[in-house]
């Protein structure tokens, strides 16, 4: 008999208000401590020094955080000219200095070249994989190893504030798009060096800014919790949770009979009359209760009918039904 699963049988999203100073990693298990949650994972992760949204999707939610981590993204950063770092950020060690001799209207001249479609060569002090280990692997080691230009997109790039050498930006942009890289490539075709000093991370796709919680108003909710007792009071904390659907909303959808999902589940196509999508990929709900349950592959479509095939299936414990 295989082993149940240690933790609660709960499935959504919390958008976590991450705090400085932590990795994304060591937020996502606080988050799952405090639920009891038996499976948890982030959707991208912030730099330690980085603060805000942060999706940490709990349960069966887990199946969908690619789509969040392949989402738009949109950042205020605080970059500090005159200093370059190894980390391009003030957690690492200062490696050049130079003058500042740069006025907002240059500076202002400058990004239309960052805007739209460009390359960019990740950080060293990046989780990109190089050989099986992570790049800042070998940059502790001062090791410099090769690493491609990748493709991003900066939708938009804006000064909010230009004073003493400090420059606030907002940046709405594509997966992949590294700030602090930015920031030091920037600083770099000024000529005088920059690093990022504060980076604040306000949108993920379309989650709505205002429903983001602090972990400490987490925490408050949550009472002393041992996941081997029998679970209690925690009716505050999931009234906070987003549904596990708001992951791929940009989607099209469909809503079919029992039977349908009984296929489903087992692997089978759903085979629909009088329908279309848009997309290759599809949300699938059971009409008669409105649950979610995943998202298909449309194989084939023609004027008559649809052809979809499961690609990430929701399976909910017997106990999600029951008092959580």
């Amino acid at each position: 008999m295989a082993r149940r699963k240690k933790g609660r049988a709960i499935n959504g999203v919390v958008l976590v208000d991450k705090y400085t100073g932590e990795s994304s990693n060591f937020i996502l298990q606080q988050i799952k401590r405090l639920y009891g949650a038996a499976k948890a994972g982030h959707t991208g992760a912030l730099d330690p020094l980085a603060t805000g949204m942060l999706p940490i999707c709990l349960g069966e939610a887990t199946k969908f955080s690619q789509f969040l981590l392949d989402a738009d993204k949109t950042y205020i950063v605080t970059a500090k000219l005159g200093e370059r770092t190894d980390t391009s950020d003030s957690d690492g060690e200062i490696i050049a200095t130079k003058p500042v001799n740069v006025s907002e209207a240059q500076l202002h001249d400058l990004l239309p070249k960052y805007r739209g479609d460009i390359k960019q060569v990740p950080s060293m002090f990046s989780a990109l994989k190089y050989q099986g280990k992570p790049l800042y692997y070998y940059a502790r080691q001062g090791m410099e190893v090769p690493r491609e230009a990748r493709d991003i997109h900066i939708f938009s790039l804006e000064v909010l504030r230009f004073e003493n050498n400090e420059v606030d930006m907002q940046v709405h942009c594509s997966k992949g798009t590294y700030i602090r890289s930015l920031v030091d490539d920037i600083g770099q075709d000024l000529g005088c060096g920059a690093h990022v000093t504060m980076l604040r991370r306000t949108s993920v796709a379309n989650y709505p800014v205002d429903q983001m919680i602090p972990v400490t108003e987490l925490q408050s909710l949550s009472e002393s919790l041992d996941i081997d007792r029998e679970f209690r009071n925690f009716d505050k904390l999931d009234a906070l949770l987003l549904p596990m659907d708001t992951a791929v909303l940009s989607l099209d959808e469909v809503r079919v009979d029992d039977k349908s999902i009984d296929d489903f589940l087992h692997g089978q196509p759903i085979v629909l009359d009088g329908a279309s999508a848009n997309d290759e990929l599809i949300r699938v709900y059971r009409r008669s209760d409105e649950l979610f349950f995943g998202i298909g592959s449309v194989v084939r479509q023609d004027e008559k009918t649809i052809e979809i095939w499961p690609k990430r299936s929701v399976v909910y414990r017997e106990d999600y039904f029951g008092e959580k």
